[in-house]
C-alpha cells in the first residue's frame, strides 16, 4: 500500500477540482488505478488523497471489514502473503492473488479487499453445537487434520457441545439430532455404506441392526435411522407368533431359518422387540375356559411341530397358545351342560 498525503494541500485545494480530493476517513480504503501502467492500488486512511491526472478511484472510499469475535468471512481470490502476513506485490505493483481459491477469516483487526478480493460470504456468526446434536461434514478437497488424511467424498461428525471453525475444504451436508431411546423401546438403524458402528462391529452397505439402550443415540455418519420399534408386552394370557424373514441367529443363540415360525410367551420374556428379520405373524390371547378343537396339534406341544390331520379337544378352565401351524375348528365353543330330570308318574 502507498500512503500518498499533499503536504500543501490547504494551499492548492483552491485551484484543484472537487473530484481530485478524497478525504478517507480511519478504517476506510480506496482502489485506485494508474491509467498509465493499468495497476490498481490500495489507500488506507486516515488520510487525504490527492487524484493525479493519470488516476482515477475505481471504488471507494469503502469501509474495512470488521470481524468481531466468534464470527467468521470467506474471502474469494485471497492476496497471497508472505511469512509476516504482508500482501506480495508482482514486479507492476499489483498484489498476488490465489485465484479460484478461497479463505476463511476469523476474527482480526480490520481490513480492506485488495483489487480482486472478493467477499463470498458475509460476517458471519460461528455454529454452536448443542450437546446430543452433531454437524455431518463432507470433504470437498483432499487435506489433512489432527485426525488423519481426508479424501474428498469422505463424512464424518463434529459432535456437540461445542463451536464449529469452518474450513476451505469441508461443507456442512446437515445437523443431525439424537434419538432418545425409551424403556421397551429400540431404534432400527441402516446402513448407508460399509462402516463402524459405537460398538465396534462392522456394518455393510443396506444392513439394518436395532439399538436398545435407552438414553440419547446419535447415529453416525453413515448411519440412519428407519424406524423407531416399540416391545410388545407378554402375560400369562398374551403371546407373540413370529416367522423369520431370513435365516439369522436370534438373541437366546437360536437359529432361525427363513419361513420358520415360532411362538414367544412370558415365560421367555416379560416384553419382546422383534429383531429386524422377525416378521410378527399374529399377536394372540388365550381363550377363556370353554372348549376348542385343535386341528392339526403338536404330540406334545413341546417340539412346535404339528401333527398333520389329527385334532385334539381342549376344556376350559385353561388358558393355552397356538403354536405355529395349529387351528380352532369353528373357534371357541361354548360347553352345553345337560341336567337329568326326573319325570312324575
Amino acid at each position: 500500500m502507498s500512503a500518498r498525503r499533499d503536504t500543501n494541500a490547504s494551499a492548492t485545494s483552491s485551484t484543484l477540482p472537487s473530484n481530485s480530493i478524497f478525504r478517507i476517513p480511519p478504517y476506510y480504503y480506496l482502489h485506485v488505478l494508474d491509467q498509465n501502467s493499468n495497476v490498481t492500488r490500495v489507500e488506507v486512511g486516515p488520510m487525504t488523497f490527492i487524484r493525479q491526472d493519470n488516476e482515477k478511484v475505481i471504488l471507494g472510499p469503502e469501509k474495512m471489514i470488521v470481524v468481531p469475535p466468534r464470527h467468521y468471512c470467506i474471502i474469494e481470490n485471497p492476496v497471497v502473503r508472505d511469512k509476516g502476513g504482508k500482501p506480495v506485490m508482482d514486479k507492476h505493483g499489483q498484489a498476488k492473488l490465489r485465484h479460484a481459491d478461497q479463505e476463511i477469516r476469523l476474527t482480526q483487526d480490520p481490513f480492506p479487499l485488495y483489487p480482486g478480493e472478493i467477499l463470498k460470504q458475509v460476517v458471519t456468526q460461528l455454529k454452536v453445537v448443542q450437546a446430543n446434536t452433531a454437524l455431518r461434514l463432507r470433504a470437498v478437497l483432499d487435506f489433512d487434520d489432527e485426525t488423519g488424511k481426508k479424501v474428498a467424498g469422505d463424512e464424518w461428525l463434529f459432535e456437540g457441545p461445542g463451536t464449529y471453525i469452518p474450513k476451505k475444504e469441508v461443507v456442512v451436508e446437515e445437523t443431525i439430532r439424537a434419538t432418545v431411546i425409551k424403556p421397551n423401546q429400540a431404534i432400527k438403524l441402516r446402513a448407508r455404506k460399509e462402516t463402524t458402528d459405537r460398538d465396534g462391529n462392522v456394518r455393510v452397505t443396506g444392513e439394518e441392526w436395532l439399538v436398545k439402550k435407552v438414553g440419547a443415540y446419535l447415529p453416525g455418519a453413515y448411519e440412519e435411522v428407519v424406524d423407531t420399534v416399540d416391545a410388545y408386552v407378554l402375560t400369562d394370557k398374551v403371546a407373540l407368533s413370529l416367522r423369520a424373514t431370513r435365516t439369522f441367529t436370534d438373541k437366546n443363540g437360536v437359529t432361525r431359518r427363513t419361513g420358520e415360525e415360532w411362538l414367544v410367551k412370558m415365560e421367555d420374556t416379560e416384553a419382546h422387540i422383534p429383531d429386524v428379520y422377525e416378521e410378527v405373524v399374529e399377536w394372540s390371547r388365550s381363550p377363556p375356559h370353554q372348549q376348542a378343537i385343535l386341528r392339526h396339534p403338536g404330540p406334545s406341544r413341546a417340539d412346535g411341530k404339528p401333527q398333520l390331520g389329527q385334532k385334539k379337544l381342549v376344556k376350559g378352565e385353561k388358558s393355552f397358545f397356538l403354536l405355529p401351524g395349529e387351528s380352532l375348528e369353528k373357534g371357541i365353543q361354548n360347553v352345553y351342560v345337560l341336567v337329568r330330570m326326573r319325570v312324575s308318574s
